[in-house]
């Protein structure tokens, strides 16, 4: 029972006063940053409000089964069941509370350092079983499947739009594992399934701290070292479950991804500036609607900087 409950993530429950300051107490702020230096993830509860999520969960939920119909040229991860989907990135589907989170943006500024950048935004969507896929699983993965610094360099900030739950497929995490380094992967980077965590690793972790499936309610924001070991895992139900993935990276860290946004958000985007840089560029709305579901996903994203610093520390 002790490894059992060792095994599951920290929650720091946001206050309605919090929320709505979009600040965090210094107590709550501690908590998540140890929780994440410490385990690699934490979960931020109660921090967006319901309705909002609502709202643009009818939306990408039509998109995933207009992306699951397209069977073999799906944008799948690993199996068909999982598939990579990107929000429309207009006016009428963007909401500040969601993509760009103050609460968030404290916690990831406090690991990361000063105005971490925002350069992908995306979704992973646990789809129902049909008879051409079958429930399955990820393999145990790490997203960061190139040789990466040893300190904290980027957080997936993954907000989930409805309740997640095993019987939903609620993401399998290995807490702690953030701090291994790639000699525990196989795959290379650009294969379909890169960063696989080889099996001898898998078996060791497993004795020393077993992973955890945990539930993660509706309104919550998981903030995740990209490092981490975890894998989607199948959903059972009759219901798409989405979960949001923005990546912040530390100021420092020389990635130039960047995000596309239809024209009408390049005011907001400007004035959040003062606490996260958004790399993006602006593009009028119909090229958004004509082109966001058709992007890139899975191993072509690559999370790697530009040019690495030869320098051992």
């Amino acid at each position: 029972m002790v490894a059992f409950i060792y095994s599951f993530p920290h929650i720091v429950k946001v206050s309605p006063e919090e929320k709505s300051s979009g600040s965090l107490s210094w107590k709550n702020l501690e908590l998540a940053t140890r929780a994440l230096h410490h385990d690699g993830l934490v979960v931020l509860e109660n921090a967006i409000s319901h309705a909002k999520l609502d709202f643009l969960n009818q939306k990408m939920v039509q998109d995933a089964l207009k992306l699951q119909s397209a069977g073999e040229n799906s944008p799948y991860n690993y199996n068909k069941g999982n598939i990579q989907q990107d929000p429309p990135m207009i006016l009428e589907f963007f909401d500040k509370e969601i993509f760009l989170n103050p609460l968030a943006t404290q916690v990831t500024s406090s690991v990361l350092g000063p105005r971490p950048r925002l350069s992908f935004m995306s979704g992973n969507s646990a789809l129902p079983p049909t008879l051409d896929s079958p429930p399955q699983a990820q393999p145990t993965h790490s997203d960061a499947d190139f040789v990466h610094p040893s300190s904290p360099f980027a957080l997936v900030v993954n907000v989930p739009l409805i309740d997640m739950t095993p019987e939903n497929g609620s993401t399998e995490v290995w807490l702690g594992t953030h701090v291994v380094g790639k000699e525990a992967q196989e795959g290379e980077h650009g294969e379909r399934a890169s960063g696989r965590i080889k099996s001898e690793f898998l078996e060791k972790r497993r004795e020393e701290r077993p992973p955890s499936q945990p539930v993660v309610k509706k309104g919550s924001i998981v903030v995740r070292d990209l490092r981490l070991w975890h894998g989607g895992m199948p959903n059972y139900t009759g219901d798409v479950r989405v979960m949001l993935a923005m990546i912040h990276f530390a100021p420092w860290y020389r990635n130039a991804m960047q995000i596309n946004f239809a024209e009408e958000l390049g005011p907001g985007l400007e004035s959040f500036g003062r606490d996260l840089q958004v790399q993006g560029k602006l593009m009028p709305e119909k090229d958004i609607l004509d082109k966001y579901l058709k992007g890139a996903y899975g191993n072509a994203y690559d999370f790697n900087q530009q040019e690495r610093l030869d320098v051992v520390f």
